[in-house]
């Protein structure tokens, strides 16, 4: 119960201050558009590029912790594929949108500061090193399976330079990109910048956390209750379970274990709506899959912080 209410309930009653705050009124969907972007397009990709300028790589990218998220990434992908294409009967477009709500947890809006308030912001490399791959190995996979399912029969060759146009316009990866260029190269980076970008970081979480909950408001969910219930149990249950498995088998610290399953155990993202309105797929299962995750994350994270070292 301790763990409920010092780590979860804070980071949840920011999202739920910003779901009343829309349902009363006092907030319009166009001031929420605006928050949103401002973290997702600007605050995020500073704190991101930050956190990576200053990671120790050497030390931060463990490619056993990689593996131990990674895989149950993509083994939650290709249960949703398969799942939404032979158990709900659904076309192929529909199958990689829900497959990759299954795969794309919250790792920003709700691993990090989740991780942050249970173990301290020392706690965070792990996150940071996931992260770091989490919209390239993403999106990566999921706007691949979607253009082959979009073009069957179309031309291969032009596949590579659609899915590398799709994912270098998304701000997340370029922050991050950049991170990675002044820490190999050894850029310095002058103090007031510093200051400034941090200033703007320590705006990043609250803002897209209250936005969030902006959001969420849209989402209420309509049908295709079996298909998000699926999702919801893919991305909450198989995901963090790989996770938990594999961190041991390949003998993970406690802290990066910490790192993998709590950010493996919370909902789709944002993210997982934003790509299926690109598509025109599945927009109301990850709507509502956003949702319903969400409200579900708090007993998922609180069960995970009682079971983790």
């Amino acid at each position: 119960m301790t763990a409920l209410i010092e780590v979860i309930l804070p980071v949840f009653l920011v999202i739920g201050f910003g779901y009343v705050a829309v349902w009363q009124g006092y907030f319009a969907d166009s001031v929420v558009d605006g928050l949103m972007r401002f973290a997702q397009a600007f605050a995020i990709p500073c704190l991101l590029f930050r956190a990576i300028s200053t990671l120790d790589l050497s030390q931060s990218f463990d490619l056993a912790l990689l593996g131990s998220f990674y895989a149950g990434a993509f083994a939650g992908f290709l249960a949703g594929l398969f799942g939404a294409r032979y158990l709900f009967r659904r076309g192929w477009e529909d199958s990689v949108a829900i497959a990759f709500c299954c795969m794309f947890s919250n790792s920003l809006l709700l691993g990090l500061p989740i991780t942050e308030r249970a173990y301290g912001a020392s706690a965070l490399e792990a996150n940071y090193a996931i992260i770091a791959i989490h919209s390239p190995f993403g999106f990566g996979i999921a706007i691949t399976a979607m253009e082959i399912a979009r073009n069957r029969g179309g031309r291969i060759a032009a596949l590579p330079g659609k899915v590398l146009k799709a994912i270098f316009k998304n701000a997340l990866i370029v922050g991050i990109g950049l991170g990675f260029v002044v820490n190999l190269g050894g850029i310095p980076v002058p103090g007031a910048l510093t200051e400034a970008l941090d200033l703007i970081s320590r705006a990043a979480l609250p803002t897209a956390l209250f936005g969030l909950g902006g959001v969420l408001y849209r989402y209420r969910p309509e049908g295709d209750m079996r298909t998000i219930l699926f999702v919801v149990a893919i991305s909450l249950g198989l995901h963090p379970a790989i996770a938990f498995g594999l961190g041991h088998v390949n003998d993970l610290s406690d802290a990066a274990i910490r790192s993998a399953v709590l950010t493996a155990a919370v909902a789709p993202g944002i993210n997982a709506y934003v790509f299926a309105n690109m598509y025109g797929a599945a927009k109301r299962v990850a709507a509502s899959s956003v949702l319903f995750g969400t409200g579900l994350s708090i007993l998922t994270v609180w069960c995970w912080l009682a079971v983790l070292p």
